[in-house]
């Protein structure tokens, strides 16, 4: 048949051939109509697809069309679904909408492609009223069974915001695959129900590399990656082929938890699968290196890319600076800058940063105001707070005062906080009080605030204050948050508390640490109590500085780790002077290094020494 009908349409003289084929308005396609009829050719030379393309948006045109469309064999629907499905995937797709009005009012019958159609014209606009249509239409003609176009009913209230609805959908299903359990994962994900998104997970009859690989970048960007990276091991276990998406997730894991081991058993993988080329993965393993304290490794990756985005670079700056490589931060950047790499407003994060930690105000203010002038960045309240944290660093206070009440935006927690930090250091009252009072109103529930503020009393020996603060704390129902430090050893990971002796190991870390101290007392160790701001006896004091929880992890490294090996510890507050101390001795006395990464930056012991130039 299509044969005939291209030897017909070839014996038609060419300027025919040309209307009756390539008509671009209704007039056009009215006039190729007029000229078969006047030649007695027949009417299915024109291609029908091309009709409803062009009459699709005019009530009248659509008309026109629908008669015409009746001298076809072909059904009208098929016709039309491929106009809807040119409309639902333009920059219009309300027109898509608004075609399938015409076919009703004609009466055309729907199948479920039509409906397949118009709900992605629907997702694409959000349109929750007119999709709720599509869905009703989908019940009436009994397209239920038909489960891919389930999958986009679940995938459009998902995107809508209408869990519920997605969860009476997905319940009423007479059947469901792989897509229609991860589709209610990966909306239950977005919309911030982690435990809901893991319930569903628990129950999947089948599972593909998706479902993994969701609920591990679910994990992670919900503060869970010890739980990322157990799903992993169990996906190992059972032969589940990663992919790079997979890879990226586990990384970030990784790099969260500092689980160096697995970190680069996956990089390891990544080589050997192919992946070592992928900009993302490149990217992510930069940072798991970083955070893990492994800046060495870092670089590597960074110098054998041969390609390096603006999140490469500014990973690199970024991890520079936390490492306290101030210098070869600035360094990398001009570096970028020479190359032709625009930077963006991660790179000048990573620039403050390393201003910041090294002192470099000048350097810092210079950076902040090229930011817009130079790039037309517009500073964000994290470039306001790194401005805020270098200027009280330096013990300039005042200059941080005016900066924080001259911000264009309302300063947060943060802001107010890097103040307040400054204060305790520099021993400025009056402006911690005041500082306090906004956190008070910002971030009430934030317990390092009332810490500080309490410990800048003590420091000052006001013990009714630091004791009114402390009260102030239970009323509200503020708790301290414990000083945790975690080590992993063997691919397992050890937490310890602060003061906890509940370990399998309390003796023999209770035991190392006695060694330690006599040898650090033998080099002019004396413990700095004045870190212990409680009104109790100097005895008292040390016993709570012994029982740090990077001194437990530290002890226990030291004995369960091989002689020359680096040993690597996370702590989720800061380290405290006298630990930074005794950890610079202990570097020496056992020689090893000793990588501590707190909450605020990395400190790298070693021979002695630090590679922060100052605690602070």
């Amino acid at each position: 048949m299509q044969v005939t009908m291209s030897s017909s349409l070839h014996s038609l003289p060419w300027p025919a051939q040309t209307l009756v084929s390539n008509f671009n308005s209704p007039l056009e396609l009215k006039q190729a109509h007029a000229y078969l009829i006047k030649t007695n050719t027949p009417l299915s030379l024109i291609p029908p697809s091309r009709i409803a393309s062009v009459c699709a948006l005019s009530h009248l045109d659509f008309s026109y069309a629908h008669r015409l469309l009746a001298h076809f064999h072909q059904p009208h629907i098929v016709v039309w679904n491929s106009c809807l499905k040119t409309l639902a995937e333009s920059d219009s797709p309300f027109d898509a909408i608004l075609l399938f009005r015409r076919l009703r009012e004609f009466d055309v019958v729907p199948d479920s492609f039509t409906c397949a159609f118009v709900l992605k014209a629907c997702t694409a606009l959000l349109d929750d009223k007119n999709g709720k249509i599509i869905h009703g239409v989908v019940e009436k003609f009994g397209f239920q069974w038909n489960m891919v176009l389930q999958n986009i009913i679940l995938n459009f209230y998902g995107l809508c915001g209408e869990m519920s609805t997605a969860r009476l959908v997905f319940d009423k299903m007479p059947q469901r695959d792989v897509v229609s359990w991860n589709v209610m994962i990966t909306h239950l994900v977005k919309s911030g129900d982690f435990e809901g998104a893991y319930g569903f997970f628990s129950r999947m009859p089948e599972r593909n590399v998706r479902s993994w690989t969701m609920m591990i970048s679910a994990c992670v960007h919900s503060g869970r990656p010890k739980e990322g990276v157990e799903l992993f091991m169990e996906m190992e276990k059972i032969g589940v082929q990663v992919n790079e998406v997979t890879v990226v997730a586990v990384l970030s894991a990784c790099a969260d938890l500092g689980a160096l081991e697995l970190g680069m058993r996956i990089h390891d993988y990544s080589k050997r699968s192919g992946f070592g080329r992928n900009v993302r993965v490149l990217n992510t393993l930069i940072d798991m290196y970083v955070k893990c304290g492994c800046l060495e490794e870092a670089r590597r990756v960074f110098e054998e890319m041969e390609e390096r985005t603006i999140v490469s670079w500014s990973a690199m700056i970024q991890g520079l600076a936390i490492h306290g490589h101030a210098q070869e931060a600035l360094r990398v950047f001009s570096m970028m800058i020479e190359m032709g790499v625009m930077p963006n407003g991660v790179t000048f994060i990573g620039l403050l940063h390393a201003c910041s930690h090294m002192g470099l105000v000048d350097k810092g203010r210079r950076f902040f105001s090229c930011m817009t002038r130079d790039y037309g960045i517009i500073p964000e309240i994290e470039h306001y707070g790194c401005m805020v944290d270098l200027y009280s660093r330096a013990g300039l206070l005042q200059e941080a005062h005016e900066f924080i009440m001259n911000m264009p935006i309302k300063p947060n927690g943060v802001v107010w906080g890097a103040l307040l930090g400054g204060c305790k250091v520099h021993k400025n009252i009056e402006l911690a009080e005041e500082a306090a009072r906004h956190l008070a109103q910002l971030d009430p529930l934030n317990d390092g605030y009332y810490i500080v503020l309490s410990n800048i009393y003590a420091e000052a020996e006001r013990w009714e204050d630091a004791s009114r603060v402390r009260k102030l704390m239970k009323n509200r129902g503020v708790k301290k948050k414990p000083g945790c430090s975690s080590i992993m050893v063997d691919g397992v990971i050890h937490e310890f508390v602060a003061g906890d002796d509940s370990h399998s190991q309390a003796n023999e870390i209770s035991d190392m640490w006695e060694k330690l101290l006599d040898y650090m007392k033998l080099k002019g160790y004396k413990p700095d109590t004045s870190v212990v701001l409680l009104d109790v006896e100097e005895k008292e004091k040390e016993k709570f500085l012994y029982g740090h929880s990077e001194k437990l992890a530290l002890c226990f490294g030291l004995i369960n780790t091989p002689p020359g090996s680096v040993i690597r510890i996370m702590k989720n507050l800061r380290v405290c002077e006298d630990c930074h101390a005794a950890f610079k001795l202990i570097s020496a006395i056992v020689n090893r290094e000793i990588v501590v990464r707190d909450r605020n930056r990395f400190h790298c012991f070693k021979d002695g020494a630090c590679s922060c130039q100052n605690y602070w």
